[in-house]
């Protein structure tokens, strides 16, 4: 089998390095490992390795203090810091040496098998450009940042354990994708993974949904039906949306978290669970139990172990990544391949994003299909931006529609479009912002939207899909 990094462990503990050893190899790391300084220069001289893992004192030398010559002769190995040494001093120093991560004894072993992983993936990157690694391409989520790293860690505590999680951030941050990590990384990936979203289950309906019901427990119910919650036994069952939970619903999800059993609508029987709880939402919750909206019982129920998604705006630095790994996925849906220029990444990263990375992914794939060229420059971001851009901020200046219409042809033509698709350019142009206010003016509300509208719910939903901006309550949104 292919290993995916070379790993040097200098730590003269045996038991410690056998179980770091053991742990890197189940993840198909090739592992050395050596006990001395001496050994350790030894072996950097006659193999080369993607990560070193270092005790610092160790039985001839410091082992933070010889590092110098060993990162000026190999820069782009990540050095991880482990010490029983847990002072300041020792943080400071490894910091000195732009240590990848600093480890004080004991240590979490999730969370150091993961620091591996991504001082690998960033070492691969050295190797292979800035392009997404095959470690990454395996990964539910991509990024780099601080920011992520705060989230990985997060996603490392949970892996062996069922405590229940609350990840909250912004619609479209990647929520649902933190959840099918914790699932699939973690000990009950043979398990089910059930996303159910509760913004989209009508509220007389949401009980049956996920508890399941008897037959002829309502009208309708000519048999016996299976709740998510059943569907889930021995998995994770997901519930987004968590904030638009009806409260009758609410009552009864927080007696199935204390009372670890559920029954169905109708019947009598007790049902224990084996089911992990994971929850998500983009709402204030604190502001809902102040409102009496939510039950601020099963708020602390849910969240155990809060886990917080940053907006893309406070991880630019993985803009690059995101675009470059939506690139690949446009490949793999059957689009065009395309490669990204830097001034078009600086560009990207320049831009607000307030759909977040759904509304970057979106994006991407309206270049690759909207773009001639086989590299996309900002000069390319430029054109398919400048439209939408003009048609909100005339329509915001209170100019008539003819003259946003005759001054978006007008731009049309300076920038060389000609006659083409100048349809779907201006229905572009002028939709996304359209539904940005009746949105706004409905405060969210799809249904609400959608009659101010006069089309059909499913009609906006996929138009907002389509157009990367945030669902607003009554959506069925993903993240």
């Amino acid at each position: 089998m292919t290993k995916i990094g070379r790993i040097l462990i200098v730590e003269d503990d045996s038991s410690i390095g056998m179980v770091v050893r053991a742990a890197l190899e189940a993840e198909e790391f090739e592992v050395d490992i050596c006990e001395t300084i001496g050994a350790r220069d030894s072996a950097l001289a006659s193999a080369s390795y993607d990560v070193m893992l270092t005790d610092v004192v160790l039985r001839d030398q410091d082992g933070l203090a010889s590092l110098a010559p060993v990162i000026d002769k190999m820069p782009h190995m990540p050095v991880i810091v482990m010490s029983a040494q847990n002072t300041l001093d020792t943080a400071v120093r490894a910091s000195e040496i732009n240590a990848f991560e600093y480890f004080p004894k004991p240590f979490d072993l999730d969370e150091l098998v993961l620091a591996v992983k991504q001082a690998n993936a960033r070492s691969r990157e050295h190797v292979d450009g800035d392009h997404e690694t095959s470690f990454e391409a395996n990964m539910p989520m991509v990024g780099r940042s601080p920011a992520m790293q705060d989230v990985y860690r997060m996603v490392a505590r949970l892996l062996r354990n069922d405590l229940t999680a609350l990840i909250r951030g912004e619609s479209g941050t990647g929520k649902e994708l933190v959840a099918e990590a914790i699932h699939n990384l973690g000990h009950r990936k043979t398990g089910p993974f059930v996303a159910v979203n509760m913004a989209a289950i009508p509220s007389e309906l949401i009980e049956a949904e996920l508890f399941g019901h008897e037959k002829g427990a309502f009208t309708g119910a000519v048999g016996q039906g299976i709740g998510r919650f059943e569907q889930a036994q021995g998995g994770t069952l997901f519930l987004d949306e968590i904030g638009d939970m009806p409260m009758h619903a609410q009552t009864r999800l927080l007696r199935a978290l204390q009372s670890g059993s559920i029954s169905r609508v109708g019947g009598k029987a007790n049902i224990r669970l084996d089911v992990r709880i994971i929850a998500a939402t983009n709402q204030d919750l604190e502001a809902l139990i102040g409102e009496g909206k939510f039950r601020e019982d099963l708020y602390y129920r849910l969240n155990v172990v809060p886990v917080l998604m940053p907006p893309l705006r406070a991880r630019p630095d993985d803009v690059g990544l995101l675009a470059r790994h939506f690139l690949q996925l446009a490949v793999k849906e059957g689009l065009p391949t395309k490669t990204i220029e830097d001034d078009a990444i600086m560009l990207l990263r320049a831009m607000q994003w307030r759909g977040n990375v759904r509304e970057l992914k979106n994006f991407i794939c309206r270049l690759v299909l909207t773009s001639r060229e086989d590299r996309i420059s900002a000069v390319t971001i430029s054109s398919l931006n400048a439209s939408s851009e003009i048609a909100a901020e005339m329509v915001a200046g209170g100019c008539s529609f003819e003259s946003a219409v005759s001054q978006f042809l007008q731009d049309h033509r300076q920038r060389n479009h000609g006659r083409e698709r100048v349809y779907a350019r201006a229905l572009a142009a002028f939709e996304r912002p359209l539904l940005q206010m009746i949105l706004s003016q409905a405060k969210g509300n799809q249904l609400q939207a959608a009659a101010i509208l006069g089309i059909n719910r499913n009609t906006l939903r996929k138009k907002l899909t389509e157009y990367g901006l945030a669902g607003g309550r009554g959506g069925e949104t993903r993240g």
